[in-house]
């Protein structure tokens, strides 16, 4: 194991000399940006490091971040002393870090639950262009999760997830990024493939597995992919795109791209040991990647209570050297600036940010779930109605005159129309072949595989009453 843990070393060593990564920080004077501030209406605290205009010179190392430990002005420090494992000072006084800050860490927004500006609010403004597209496209989004959601419990498709109470950190997200980004999806994102041109037909033909699905039928519906839209395909394990999205970000990085890997999680994913390895490689490797996590407060039927005992998930980004932001999750300008600056610090700083954004599941985890068994009613239907994101956002375009209420009854016909025939036309697709379940696995077929297939064709042709029509072989 030393011998392993030297030659790693060696090999790090190795990659910042040829990459002239130096360890050396050239430290600019950042007075004059203005700092990020909360605008919750119980007290502004900065919470977020300043902008920084200009990339650091050679080295990306993370800069000293506002400590959330309290330290006493009369702990006494004796010396300084060297460890392997860092400088630090060391004092006669035998004290533990408390387990956790007694005041939580604030939750950065912009607009009130009545969709107004909250005064003195820091944010990027949004065009009137931009504004009306990302409500429409929050709109459309609703649309399309409850088209999706009766047709699986029409029978006519297996499965289905919606993202009802999160669409605003969809398309928020989404409006924030650049399509040179690339994304790295959990399973409730589908909004920002919706932003980046993946159309109703597209949606439709994954979840009903046709022969138009690019995926060629291989996946659960909802798992969707697309090279084109620089958006990687959902698999189903959780938290496995975290350590990927590392990889990703540090390969953006070697190849000078002005570029970032993006990706999603739920608070349940968190748990899983994926998220600390994809989190530590990250800051390890200084690599571009925007960490964004939905904290809806459930992992299926777990809450949060259940999963942690930290002041949420932006606490864990400073144990990693991460900056972090918490943010209301259903307040779209404010998830749009957040992600926007996260982006921006990612891109140009070379380093990882992470990002909670508080909100709320409205819908059942998924198709097969029943959210009533463990949560009330009315708990539900608070969210749905008096905190829904789309409607707040839609206070806010409304307010500007940028929207009236014939463009809400056009959209919504128009949207409903145009998925009613997505979802009828990819019904009446054939299904793929039952070949490509043998496809694209090795380059030259082995002879297991080979005869592993044969034994299904015969399977088929034998009991054909067995599968759906138009099944082929």
């Amino acid at each position: 194991m030393a011998v392993w843990f030297a030659r790693s070393r060696n090999l790090v060593s190795s990659l910042r000399h040829n990459l002239c990564l130096s360890t050396i920080l050239v430290k600019g004077d950042y007075s004059h940006h203005r700092p990020i501030v909360s605008t919750c209406q119980l007290s502004p605290t900065v919470f977020l490091s300043p902008y920084v205009s200009s990339l650091r010179h050679e080295s990306t190392a993370v800069e000293k971040q506002p400590d959330l430990v309290q330290h006493s002005d009369e702990e006494d420090v004796l010396q300084e002393l060297d460890f392997p494992g860092g400088n630090v000072g060391c004092t006669s006084e035998m004290k533990f870090i408390p387990e956790s800050s007694s005041r939580r860490i604030p939750c950065y927004r912009v607009l009130d639950e009545d969709g107004r500006i909250i005064p003195n609010s820091d944010y990027f403004p949004v065009s009137e262009k931009l504004a009306v597209r990302m409500y429409e496209q929050m709109a459309t989004l609703q649309v399309m999760d409850h088209f999706f959601y009766e047709a699986q419990r029409q029978g006519r498709i297996s499965f289905y997830i919606t993202s009802l109470g999160e669409e605003a950190i969809n398309i928020a997200s989404a409006a924030a990024l650049s399509p040179e980004d690339i994304v790295l999806p959990q399973y409730r994102e589908p909004g920002v493939l919706l932003w980046r041109g993946f159309t109703p037909e597209e949606f439709a033909n994954q979840c009903f597995g046709n022969k138009a699905d690019t995926g060629k039928g291989r996946q659960m519906p909802v798992h969707y992919g697309s090279n084109r839209h620089n958006y990687l395909t959902i698999s189903s394990p959780i938290a496995t795109q975290l350590p990927q999205a590392a990889g990703v970000g540090y390969s953006l990085k070697m190849e000078k791209k002005n570029a970032c890997a993006v990706t999603f999680i739920g608070d349940g994913g968190t748990s899983e040991g994926d998220f600390h390895a994809g989190l530590n490689f990250a800051a390890v490797m200084e690599a571009p990647v925007v960490f964004l996590c939905r904290n809806n407060g459930w992992a299926i039927s777990t809450h949060t209570s259940e999963q942690f005992r930290s002041d949420g998930i932006v606490v864990k980004g400073q144990a990693y050297g991460i900056r972090s932001i918490r943010v209301d999750g259903n307040d779209a300008l404010a998830v749009y600036s957040a992600v926007r600056s996260a982006r921006e610090m990612a891109v140009t700083e070379q380093r990882p940010v992470l990002i909670e954004a508080m909100t709320y599941r409205v819908g059942h985890h998924s198709t097969s779930d029943d959210s009533a068994k463990y949560r009330a009613a009315d708990e539900i239907q608070h969210w749905k109605t008096s905190r829904n994101p789309v409607n707040r956002f839609k206070k806010w375009v409304d307010d500007n005159g940028w929207w009236s209420e014939e463009d809400e009854s056009e959209l919504r016909s128009n949207t409903r129309k145009q998925l009613l025939q997505a979802i009828q036309a990819a019904e009446k697709c054939d299904k793929q072949p039952l070949k490509e379940l043998f496809n694209d696995v090795y380059d030259v077929k082995p002879k297991n595989l080979e005869e592993q297939e044969l034994g299904l064709k015969e399977l088929v042709e034998r009991q054909p009453q067995d599968y759906p029509p138009g099944f082929h072989v």
